[in-house]
């Protein structure tokens, strides 16, 4: 089969592989799309790939083209949507649920191979149907919006609060949109791209901010009665907004970090304060997975993505590409504000 090989820095190959087969309890899947995940940039652009030679990507979507002995839960022709995590089900963690937590975990499409590829093979429980209501480009979403419900989840949200959603990026987008399936008073986004806060509000935001106006935090507080927001999810992984998160919180608010920071952050004593005086509660949240494995996350999403409450736009996605493309694709992240969206690699182009 063909694949997009990581060989080195900087360097990877559209070239023959040999296609994987399943073995007992697992499956075989024909890949369709896998978008380019921020954690895959790092390994082609960077020195954060495991090992050589690699086959990245998991973020996919698919169809069942053969099963391993022993598999009951799905079938052949099934359409699928790839769970990448592969806990070890036997640590504490695991055995408490946590699966995000396990550390004796594999992981598809980095510490084996993953779905930029004709074929991936992954366990059964990591192969998540989803009915024909529900395009194969959503499919490929599955992961992002997962992470968002996840962190979402974090604090003990309730409805009926005002929400701030700090990042109009795709899991920014999905987590206001759970927000307000789950009974949101209002959810405000906030971002410096007009491009997203327009489709924030097209996708269901009930107001966004430009944090770029000297007036925003004003604009913010207002939108609440100066109350604040009961709930402030971070979602860009950005030192800004991490400190505006403290500003935005509400008396008793849950706050939660969704977003990868990638620089040190420090807070003044009156920053930091504001934990105390307004005594909310801060957590961080990591990946996508709840019990029984792969979790409710996983579950709502393909339930949602089919009543279609759980809204999909077509300008999450940036450009699609074909596999034979994949070291074109990467080369677009070396320029900085190049690529605005998801890029999808189509394994059947």
């Amino acid at each position: 089969m063909k694949a997009g090989v990581v060989h080195a820095r900087e360097d990877i190959r559209y070239e023959d592989i040999e296609k994987p087969q399943p073995k007992a309890g697992q499956v075989l899947i024909k890949v369709k799309y896998t978008g380019i995940c921020g954690s895959d940039i790092p390994r082609v652009n960077g020195d954060a790939c495991h090992y050589f030679p690699n086959v990245l990507g998991h973020e996919f979507s698919g169809t069942v083209e053969d099963v391993g002995e022993g598999v009951t839960k799905v079938n052949v022709g099934d359409r699928v949507s790839g769970v990448p995590l592969i806990p070890c089900m036997e640590c504490e963690d695991c055995q408490k649920g946590n699966y995000s937590l396990c550390k004796h975990y594999s992981f598809i499409g980095s510490r084996e191979f993953g779905s930029f590829a004709e074929y991936v093979v992954v366990p059964e429980l990591n192969a998540v149907k989803f009915d024909e209501q529900v395009s194969f480009e959503q499919g490929a979403f599955f992961e992002p919006s997962t992470v968002a419900l996840h962190g979402l989840n974090r604090v003990n949200y309730h409805g009926g609060e005002c929400v701030a959603i700090l990042g109009g990026g795709t899991i920014g987008m999905f987590t206001m949109q759970w927000a307000k399936i789950f009974g949101a008073k209002k959810v405000v986004v906030f971002d410096i791209s007009k491009e997203r806060l327009d489709l924030a509000l097209e996708m269901g935001a009930d107001a966004v901010i430009n944090t770029l106006d000297k007036d925003y935090i004003e604009q913010a507080m207002e939108l609440t009665d100066n109350k604040g927001y009961g709930f402030v999810y971070e979602t860009a992984g950005n030192v800004i907004t991490m400190h505006m998160a403290f500003e935005l919180a509400a008396n008793k608010a849950g706050v939660c970090f969704i977003g990868t920071p990638t620089k040190e952050i420090s807070f003044t004593v009156d920053e930091w304060e504001n934990i105390n005086r307004k005594e909310f509660i801060l957590t961080g949240s990591w990946m996508s997975y709840s019990a029984p494995f792969p979790g409710k996350e996983w579950e709502l999403t393909a339930h949602y993505f089919k009543t279609g409450q759980l809204k999909f736009n077509d300008s999450l996605i940036f450009k699609k590409m074909p596999l034979s493309k994949i070291a074109d694709a990467f080369e677009m992240f070396k320029t900085p504000g190049t690529v605005k969206g998801k890029i999808l690699i189509d394994s059947e182009a």
